[in-house]
């Protein structure tokens, strides 16, 4: 047949016309295509291997940024780590992994870091008064030698260096406290006071407060703008990321096990020793508002509450908080300070938000602070009255 084979099919000689083969003139590639799909590849294969620093390079990606490429790139290799952090990781997993050392008499430990002589040395003796053998003091007086009028603060000082404001002074200050306490076994837990510091509730109740609590009262949130990660120096990496810096104020109350750890830190202490001080790079970073907060966030960001039990107020949004005089010093004052259950952060971008969240004690909403600062000397005699311990 012409332009068919006719094939027989089984035994019945069923004759069946296929068709024959034809000639098919050789496909055009898109050569475009190709090439536009292989110029992609390479783009995104060179944006891996050399991300983009800036915010005007992120753009390029999406109207939304750098954070919409990094979702679905996959993550960079993780770096190899040096013997410091090796070093320092083993002995702070050591450290939280085994249980505190059990004291038959637990105490807590109230350090003081002052100037001077504490001017509300009688509140605090009230305060004590009835429960020894239940707490520690201890005092460092960076310039002058205290004049105590308790016998609870008798004997008490330890050995003391200058502090500067914003330097890593007042760091080295906290851990000098830290190193006098942690001699004491029974010490269990560790305040970090002021001179102008007061207790707002009777020594059982701050007593059974911070003894039963399962974590550490260590301020600490994250704060993009200029007073918060605008402080970060790259000269810190690559210990400490950007990612990781972290804000909060220095009055902390700690569990032995915490304690344990900043004293044994000496890597990243070193990092916001050369790198957080004010000038440094051109920034105001402030070792004090930096270090503690970072530190936990990185190695132990659950063993942490986030927020202080010291009340402090903020509200006037100046370089330093609302002090208390004594027409200010009044039932409500008090009462006000008292009832407050939600901790709240205001971030230092030109649209400042408010991080908001509860105080959580043990996973029970609870009061937040055991304790207020800024209060003058001369609001002492009407403390002493309103709070009756």
């Amino acid at each position: 047949m012409k332009g068919a084979q006719a094939w027989r099919l089984g035994s019945m000689g069923d004759m069946q016309i296929l068709p024959g083969s034809r000639h098919r003139p050789p496909l055009k590639r898109p050569i475009w295509i190709i090439s536009l799909v292989s110029l992609v590849c390479l783009f995104l294969v060179c944006a891996y291997i050399y991300p983009p620093q800036g915010s005007a390079a992120c753009y390029v990606f999406s109207s939304r940024g750098c954070k919409v490429l990094t979702n679905w790139l996959p993550p960079s290799p993780t770096r190899e780590l040096s013997d410091e952090e090796i070093a320092s990781q083993v002995v702070i997993r050591d450290i939280l992994s085994n249980p505190p050392v059990q004291s038959k008499n637990p105490k807590i430990a109230f350090m003081f870091l002052t100037p001077s002589s504490l001017p509300f040395e009688k509140l605090w003796d009230m305060f004590f008064r009835g429960h020894d053998g239940k707490f520690s003091v201890y005092v460092h007086a960076s310039k002058g030698k205290p004049v105590h009028v308790s016998r609870y603060f008798l004997n008490r000082d330890i050995r003391s260096d200058e502090v500067v404001w914003g330097k890593i002074s007042m760091v080295d200050a906290e851990k000098r406290l830290l190193a006098h306490a942690l001699q004491d076994t029974d010490n269990q837990h560790f305040v970090l006071l002021s001179e102008s510091c007061v207790p707002l509730h009777n020594f059982d109740y701050i007593y059974n407060y911070l003894m039963h609590a399962n974590m550490s009262f260590v301020d600490c949130f994250l704060d993009p703008g200029p007073h918060g990660n605008g402080r970060y120096s790259e000269h810190m990496l690559p210990e400490v990321e950007k990612k990781d810096f972290r804000k909060g104020a220095q009055w902390f109350s700690m569990r032995r096990q915490h304690a344990l750890i900043v004293m044994a830190d000496s890597l990243y202490y070193s990092r916001f020793r050369d790198y957080c001080k004010p000038g440094f790079d051109g920034k105001n970073c402030i070792a004090d508002e930096h270090y503690l907060p970072t530190f936990f966030n990185m190695i132990d960001p659950g063993g942490i509450a986030n927020w202080s039990v010291t009340h402090v107020d903020w509200s006037e949004r100046k370089w330093h908080p609302k002090s208390y005089k004594a027409q200010d010093v009044t039932e409500d004052l008090l009462n006000n300070i008292t009832s407050i259950d939600l901790s709240i952060h205001v971030t230092s971008e030109a649209k400042s938000e408010r991080l908001v969240q509860p105080c959580l004690w043990n996973g029970i909403k609870r009061p937040c602070y055991l304790f207020a600062r800024k209060f003058y000397p001369e609001t002492v005699d009407k403390l002493m009255t309103l709070l009756n311990f």
